[in-house]
């Protein structure tokens, strides 16, 4: 394997994998997902706000982790947050009337044989190194998005689940959209012409007062929630802030810190610009150059890097144009209306997750799209929602609709946004190579370092 992950692990221990794929398939393990003993066993790792926010303290019910008992068992849950990993605990017993395992470490959850599918919806900085070493270990993941931290970590996802066979879902849940599906279908289909430009508009990022340290809470694992970045002191200041109530670099507010995150670039990025990769055709390629026409910080910067570490530090407010080699654009923006704008030769369409419109909309009443156009899409297979895709998936080890290597592609640019955003200037990026042209600097970017005991382990 290539991108430092070591083939060792992976040859001492493929034959055993290749029993574990060919059984999850002919078994039909989750066919149907009624049986006992055809339902795969889940573990949970991450059990914050995107998993359920009641494992958080806040009332609703929005998250995921909701949608995987309808189709496996839960058997454990993992969070280095003593109060949420218990919350998740409870409400896995309240909907399936069993207790689940419940560890700190999720190494506990990687070292059992009988867990079949890994949910990831941890910080965005434990992504990669979790979902790696879970496939290793003979597992299919569920990984919320943004996949990635950097884009060397994206290209060692992409050749670990090539090597395992593996089965992956990233949580990009618009790709199981029917009004995203319909847009691109429209596009595909000509009715715009041919598509010249798109425009991402994911809104821009929040400022922070200056952030105290503190001493961690008892109940959280400061260290292991670090994990493979620098150790740095714990910062909170309580105030009328999100769902914490607070100003922090943890919970839910590490999304503000390029240390953990890239922003709303890697936040809402990962939707939009996922999608537009997705009708642009692009899946494969990248763009050839990013340009930060305009861009906006709330700490300094030098050498790309932020020269404050008491407050967030992820662009506020952005213009980014992405050029690739066909001559196509894409810019990625923070002040329209959220969503995405297609334009082509022939008109051009809008869609968010609340409407899809347009001339060429329009005219689907007199004029339909053909037969099986969305499914066409949906890579030849009935839509459904992006957790039973999933599991469909894992049942005939098939790719699921948001596989790795293509929304490694999309979430590329996102980070390459990223890069040049921090550095201020254009960057040149070599999509068959997947490197930065000529500048060593930017280059640096593309991967980071693991934190001495947190390396991946391969």
């Amino acid at each position: 394997m290539s991108n430092g992950i070591s083939r060792r692990g992976f040859l001492q221990k493929s034959a055993a994998w290749a029993g574990i794929g060919i059984w999850t398939g002919r078994s039909g393990r989750a066919h149907g997902f009624g049986s006992a003993n055809e339902r795969p066993r889940i573990a949970a790792i991450g059990t914050g706000s995107r998993w359920d926010q009641r494992a958080t303290g806040l009332e609703g019910t929005y998250g995921s982790a909701k949608e995987f008992p309808k189709y496996g068992d839960v058997v454990a849950v993992c969070d280095v947050d003593a109060e949420r990993r218990e919350r998740a605990a409870d409400l896995i017993k309240q909907w399936g009337g069993h207790a689940p395992q419940v560890v700190a470490d999720y190494r506990q959850i990687i070292d059992r044989d009988d867990v079949d599918v890994v949910h990831i919806s941890t910080p965005d900085h434990w992504h990669a190194k979790i979902a790696i070493e879970a496939m290793l270990s003979g597992k299919d993941v569920y990984c919320e998005k943004p996949m990635t931290l950097t884009i060397e970590e994206g290209q060692q996802m992409c050749d670990v689940c090539r090597q395992t066979g593996r089965v992956v879902q990233i949580g990009t849940q618009q790709r199981s959209n029917n009004r995203f599906l319909k847009g691109i279908a429209i596009i595909r289909d000509g009715r715009i012409g041919t598509l010249e430009h798109v425009t991402c508009s994911i809104g821009g990022a929040p400022t922070s007062p200056s952030i105290p340290t503190v001493e961690s809470p008892a109940h959280l694992d400061w260290n292991r929630w670090l994990g493979p970045v620098a150790e740095v002191p714990y910062r909170r200041l309580p105030g009328p802030n999100g769902e914490t109530k607070s100003w922090s670099r943890c919970h839910y507010e590490f999304r503000w810190w390029y240390e953990y995150s890239g922003g709303k670039l890697t936040d809402w990025g990962a939707h939009h610009v996922d999608i537009a990769t997705w009708a642009m055709g692009k899946t494969d390629t990248g763009p050839t150059s990013i340009n930060p026409v305009m861009v906006k910080h709330p700490v300094p910067f030098k050498d790309g890097q932020p020269t404050l570490d008491d407050r967030y530090n992820t662009a506020t407010e952005f213009n980014i144009q992405a050029l690739y080699g066909d001559g196509m654009r894409l810019t990625i923006r923070h002040d329209l209306d959220n969503g995405i704008m297609f334009e082509g030769t022939e008109g051009r369409i809008f869609i968010n997750r609340g409407r899809l419109s347009g001339k060429p909309v329009e005219e689907l009443a007199s004029n339909p799209l053909p037969e099986g156009a969305v499914e066409d899409v949906y890579k030849n297979r009935p839509v459904t929602d992006h957790f039973r895709n999933f599991f469909e998936a894992v049942v005939d080890r098939s790719e699921p609709v948001s596989d790795v290597f293509s929304h490694h592609r999309a979430l590329s640019t996102c980070h390459l946004a990223g890069i040049a955003a921090r550095l201020g200037r254009e960057i040149q990026w070599d999509p068959a190579q997947q490197r930065i042209v000529d500048d060593a600097q930017a280059q640096s970017f593309v991967s980071r370092d693991k934190r001495n005991g947190f390396e991946i382990e391969s």
